[in-house]
This record gives structure tokens, sequence and C-alpha cells, in this order.
């Protein structure tokens, strides 16, 4: 086989390779492809700190012999090589311990529609990097601008382009290409006494989705001088405010609690609970993979399984665990179209929205808490339950008060749920996990 260069070509490679499984002995062979070209470019006080500009191409097998799996991976798409990787991948399922559960998806569910999803932006992939560097410029610029902000941690512009390839001994053959690009800054404020920083980014799938750079610099210097002055709280329960970034972050942890992995390994307090109240009425997480011009959308998982709409959480009612073949087999239920390599990850991962503006939700408040930032982890998924640092604003009679610092909030994600008071209306895909402004009754506040 020869090195492989255009679509055709790495179509063409996957078939082979998945065919030279199967006569090296493998019952089942599965083989992607990614094949991009990447650039990032990190600007800081106006000069370049760091410059990428890169084209990568990887290849990994997955075969299966009497129930025992091996893989592996390569970067080297030359034919010797790739046979070479082959032959050993086959030989090493003879090390594995038999699983009942592995394998690959039943081909009944390879029905792959691939709808128009809009996740290749040509604009984007026809951008060069001198106007890549100045835009990251710009924005740092037009934040230095601001006399309130004292320093820079760095302007960034990324972009990638790729191209996903998977091919299986089950007929599967499925192809989809999709660009990605991202603005960031990073700023620092105050004395050097009390200096205060934040950050503000945008992302997206076409490059006419991105904020332009002054609204990026603009929102990060809000974000960050907003923390001037910070003071400290007493430890007490206060109604909590959580930001839509926020929100995402609980949102991310919940995932790791309605994984199908976490739930037949029994990682997860959810487990069991299928069918049950674990929030109230105003809850409801999806996940949709096929979101038009999504971060998260794509047409097929890593198994080459469609994705699909799964309604997780439905008026608080725990309808869905999230599940690629395997998680799916152990827990006796059907993949959801989740495979992210060898484990589970979300799609289009996000609480749905309510009736309430954000400005709705803080009048709302006599006394309460904004929480704009968490610091470190702290989150369990065994038992739920919640511990983390924060940056916030605290609220007097339904308006921005002031800033406080040195605080942790504590609780329990089921407690949270069930807790949920309003719901705002601000959602933005921002990433793959993705929620709006959201109000909880209560949570404990610890400060001095």
């Amino acid at each position: 086989m020869s090195m492989p260069s255009d679509s055709a070509s790495l179509r063409g490679l996957a078939e082979r390779l998945v065919r030279f499984a199967r006569s090296c002995g493998a019952d089942e062979a599965e083989v992607g492809i990614g094949d991009g070209t990447e650039f990032s470019v990190d600007v800081r006080l106006g000069e370049i700190e760091n410059l990428v500009q890169a084209g990568s191409r990887s290849l990994g097998i997955r075969v299966l012999k009497d129930g025992k799996t091996a893989s592996a991976t390569s970067s080297d798409l030359a034919g010797e090589t790739l046979e070479d990787l082959v032959r050993g991948a086959v030989k090493r399922t003879g090390l594995a311990q038999a699983d009942a559960c592995a394998g690959l998806p039943d081909p009944a569910l390879h029905r792959t529609d691939l709808a128009d999803l809009d996740l290749y932006d040509p604009a984007l992939a026809a951008l060069d990097a001198r106007t890549k560097i100045a835009v990251a410029r710009e924005m740092e610029r037009i934040a230095l601008d601001d006399r309130r902000i004292t320093n820079s941690y760095g302007a960034s512009f990324s972009t990638h382009e790729g191209r996903s390839i998977l091919a299986n001994s089950n007929g599967f053959l499925g192809e989809y290409r999709k660009t990605y690009c991202s603005l960031s800054l990073g700023l620092q404020a105050g004395e050097p006494e009390a200096v205060v920083e934040d950050f503000w980014f945008s992302s997206g799938v076409h490059y006419a989705d991105l904020e332009s750079p002054e609204t990026v610099a603009r929102t990060a210097v809000a974000r960050t001088v907003r923390h001037l002055h910070a003071r400290k709280l007493e430890t007490q329960r206060l109604p909590v405010v959580f930001e839509p970034l926020v929100t995402a972050g609980m949102l991310g942890f919940l995932f790791s609690c309605v994984s199908g992995m976490a739930v037949y390994q029994k990682a997860t307090f959810l487990a069991g609970k299928l069918g049950e109240p674990i929030g109230n009425a105003r809850v409801t997480v999806i996940d949709d993979g096929l979101l038009p011009r999504r971060l998260g959308t794509s047409p097929f998982d890593s198994e080459g399984v469609p994705t699909r709409r799964t309604v997780v959480v439905d008026g608080g009612i725990l309808r869905n665990f999230l599940c690629n073949t395997y998680a799916a087999r152990k827990l006796g239920l059907v993949t959801t179209g989740n495979a992210d390599g060898p484990g589970v990850g979300p799609n289009n991962f996000y609480l749905a929205p309510g009736p309430h503006s954000a400005g709705d939700i803080l009048r709302s408040c006599d006394r309460g808490l904004l929480v704009v930032r968490t610091l470190g982890h702290g989150l369990n998924p065994v038992n739920g339950d919640i511990s983390q640092g924060v940056f916030g604003l605290f609220i007097e009679k339904g308006e921005i008060a002031y800033p406080v610092s040195e605080v942790t909030i504590s609780g329990n994600l089921g407690d949270v749920l069930r807790n949920v008071e309003m719901v705002g209306r601000d959602l933005e895909f921002r990433g793959n996990v993705s929620g709006p402004t959201v109000k909880v009754a209560e949570m404990q506040v610890a400060g001095y």
C-alpha cells in the first residue's frame, strides 16, 4: 500500500485495513482516520509568544477476536507500517480477557443520514495567518487601552480544519469535515497587593459566528474590573445564581454522573435511578448531536453510530443514561451515539432555557450570590457532593452590590437540581456543554 493523500485514498485505506485485519484472523475490525490542519497564535503585550501552524494525520485501529480486544495507533500511514500494526494488534488480542460486551455496534444502527449540519466553513479554511495574528493583536490592544487593565495574560486565536473517516467490518464507511475557531483573552487589573483577573472567549464552527475582537476585548475588560475591591462574606446560606459558564460547569458534572460508564461502574449517585425524579419540573437536560453549526455536532460518533437528540432529564425525571456500545450492553440498554474514543462523551449537552432574563433573575434576589467563576474541582460523582471555591458578586435588593472573594459554595448536585427556582433564556452554545443563567433557592456559602 502506498502513502494516501486525498479523501478517496484515505477512505480506501480504511476499508483495505479492515479487510486486512479480517484476513489476519480478526472477527471484527474498526479503522478511524483523522486528517487536519491547525493554527494557533498567542500574543502578549503585542508580541507573538507562541505560533503553531501544522498538519496532522493519525490512524487508529481496533480489532476483536474471540471476544478479546486490542487497539493500536499510528501517525505513519505508510502501507508496511500499517500492516505490521494490524498484525501486531490481532496477535495482542491473545493477551486480553474475553468480554461478552465488547464488539462493534449492531449493523442495524449504522443508518447515518448525512444531513446538512453545516460543520465546514470554507471562509475559515481560507483565512491567512497574517489576518489571524492581526486579529489577536487588535483584540489585546483594545483591552489594554482601558486604563483599569494593568496586564495581559495573552490573546489567542486558534483554528482547526479536519476530516474524520471511519470504517468497520460491519459494512460502515463514513466521513465528514469540520472546522473550529476560537478567540480568547485573559486580563489583570488592580494594584500589586490586590490583583484581580478574568477572561473571555468566543468559539464556533464558522468564522462568522465568532464575536468580534472588540466584543471579546470589552467583555474581558468588564468581567475583570468587576472583581476590583472585593470583600469577604460571613458564612451563611444564600440563594445562589450561576452565570451561564458556571451552569455549564455544573452540567459537565451532571454529565459525568449520567455517563453509562460511570453507571455500570457504580461510580455515580444516579445509578439505578432511571425513571425517578432527580430535579424539579424546571430542569430539562438534553444531549443533541444534530444541532446544525454547533461545536458538539457530528453525523456519527466514534463507533459510526448516528448521533441523535436524547432527553436525559425531562422535567426533573431521569429518562436516559448516555452510552457507547459497551456501556449500553453492560446496562442492558441501547447506545445513544455518545461514543468518544474508548469512552463516552457529550455531543451538545445543555440545560433547556427557561422564560426569564438574567436581569429578572437578579431582581428576584433580595440577598444572594452571583457566581461568575469557580476554582478547583471539588465535585464527587459518587455521592453528588459539591465543594468549590468561587469568584462572585453579592446581590442586594435585586442589584449587584459588590464583588466577593475567598468564598466556597457547598451542597449536593441532587439538591441543586431539586432547588432550581428560575432558569434563564440566555442559553448560548459556547462549547459542547452549555447552560443559561440559573437561580438555586439556597446553598451553603462559606466565608469567614
